[in-house]
């Protein structure tokens, strides 16, 4: 069963040939990590799950990306609603310059939701799937760029969540935050594949180890191994792979 297949999945930035021939099938309720050195094309990959890349000038995508079976890139696909079932965490927190409140009310609020009881209720849910509620809970009201980044980060989980997605993005969440905030996401992360289908980039190997059901390794543009994530680890099939984590090179 799969929740997201790619399908021979092409990416030119004008003469840039970012990916290549990308076949992957991302499973539902498992964490999924994307390694490899920089500029291998993984960032790239998870911007095309949804659609992300649409902004960049100069983009030409070929091959399929299906969600639910269903191909994100067809001409009737309503973006807006992609990526409120397709949310995204960048690698630096960005909170809204608004109140903790407000920034998890934003979606809903854009979404049609206008109820005050319910959305004080879809709030609450939300900073508590994101693990902050009790830090948060006595001081909504004042700006969200006053929180710590860790804070800040599981904040932007808290709005994402808010609008009850079925896969999450997660680019590099955890590569500008100190070692503590770093593994309150990790263990969040885990809590919320139970529910969600996640989808990390990481440059932390050791990352991709603790948390991920599986890894897809990436160099050049190319998908180079993808498999369960304790035999990516033990015993990768590649020697390019077997070089990475080895730390040879990358």
């Amino acid at each position: 069963m799969t929740k997201i297949t790619t399908e021979n999945l092409h990416l030119h930035y004008g003469e840039n040939h970012a990916l290549r021939g990308i076949n992957m099938l991302i499973r539902p309720n498992k964490i999924t990590a994307l390694i490899g050195p920089s500029g291998c094309g993984k960032s790239t990959y998870l911007k095309t799950l949804n659609r992300m890349n649409d902004t960049v000038p100069g983009v030409a995508i070929t091959g399929s990306v299906l969600l639910d079976g269903e191909d994100i890139y067809g001409s009737t696909v309503d973006v807006t609603k992609l990526r409120k079932k397709v949310g995204m965490v960048f690698q630096s927190p960005n909170p809204f310059p608004m109140s903790i409140y407000d920034n998890v009310a934003y979606g809903l609020k854009i979404h049609g939701i206008k109820k005050r009881l319910l959305m004080d209720e879809i709030v609450e849910r939300s900073l508590r799937g994101a693990a902050i509620w009790d830090e948060v809970k006595d001081r909504l009201k004042t700006p969200a760029l006053a929180l710590s980044g860790g804070q800040q980060q599981r904040l932007c989980i808290a709005r994402t969540l808010a609008v009850s997605p079925e896969v999450i993005l997660m680019d590099e969440p955890t590569s500008a935050l100190d070692p503590i905030s770093t593994m309150k996401i990790e263990e969040l992360m885990s809590e919320l594949a139970k529910q969600y289908t996640v989808v990390i980039v990481t440059h932390n190997m050791q990352q991709a180890a603790r948390i991920s059901d599986y890894t897809a390794f990436f160099l050049l543009g190319e998908m180079i191994e993808y498999d369960e994530t304790q035999q990516i680890f033990a015993s990768p099939k590649d020697p390019r792979t077997e070089n990475y984590i080895t730390g040879r090179f990358g």
